[in-house]
């Protein structure tokens, strides 16, 4: 009986990032973490990555700027689809990056390449349970206007594993641990629980997504003879260029793995 071909982590991951269709990237995620569970992938560094630029999205949504966006509210319908095609998007968004970090970052052990394949199937999980709802209320991904603000950090950081860690899971992933409760609180008062036990459930998964950028992020700073603390601070100071927005759940952060002094500096920066 033949054995069953080895699939390279960078095979897999290339195979999503440059895929076009919204459900082929669905069905890559699934295959390469099924692939994960019967430990049939190889974690040895291979070629080369493309650059970030040659990582290919849909057609739709398309692409404003932020400041383009309507912003309605969510006691209406339309304002609800609206924050969870915002929602899905991120979180569209969030595969790609997961699935970047590892392809692009040679060289490291296993562990951090089963670590971000296992976030990138949660956030399909994210973005499919976002996408079902919003077809329950009528609409679909890419029926509204979007940015690409988290592509933009990710081609910001793509020469250095250290700047996308502080980022991506620790800045702009961590932003969600702070602003998702109160987004579920409104959507309770206008009796949205369906969306409202969505969000509940991304929010679980993402502090364990944002463990995971403090745990490797600690890591290579370790390896690299760094303090995490300073060097996240000047890794914020050079590639964001501007105040942290507040306020700061420190509760949740503090389960994502940040130390409280960070938590006192990141508060008195908002």
């Amino acid at each position: 009986m033949a054995e069953s071909p080895v699939n390279t982590v960078f095979e897999l991951a290339s195979g999503c990032l440059h895929a076009r269709s919204v459900e082929e990237k669905l069905d890559r995620t699934a295959c390469a973490f099924a692939l994960m569970g019967k430990e049939q992938i190889d974690y040895s560094p291979n070629w080369e990555p493309l650059p970030i630029s040659a990582t290919v999205f849909p057609l739709l949504p398309e692409l404003v700027e932020p400041k383009n966006l309507p912003r309605r509210s969510l006691a209406s319908e339309s304002g609800r689809i609206a924050l969870l095609h915002s929602l899905a998007h991120i979180e569209f968004y969030a595969i790609h990056l997961a699935w970047d970090i590892l392809y692009r970052f040679r060289g490291l052990p296993a562990e951090f390449y089963q670590d971000w394949l296992s976030v990138a199937a949660e956030e399909a999980l994210h973005f499919s349970m976002l996408r079902a709802r919003l077809r329950q209320l009528g609409s679909d991904y890419g029926h509204l206007t979007a940015h690409r603000g988290l592509w933009d950090v990710a081609t910001d950081t793509a020469g250095d594993v250290l700047a996308r860690l502080a980022l991506v899971p620790r800045t702009l992933e961590a932003r969600g641990l702070d602003v998702t409760p109160g987004m579920i609180d409104k959507l309770l008062q206008v009796e949205d629980t369906e969306s409202a036990d969505i969000l509940s459930r991304i929010l679980k998964d993402e502090v364990g997504h944002v463990a995971i950028g403090s745990l490797w992020f600690k890591t290579i700073c370790a390896q690299r003879g760094l303090d995490p603390e300073t060097t996240y601070f000047e890794l914020l100071r050079r590639l964001l260029k501007g105040k942290i927005h507040g306020p700061i759940n420190f509760e949740l952060r503090r389960r994502a793995g940040f130390e409280e002094a960070e938590l006192y500096r990141l508060a008195n920066r908002t």
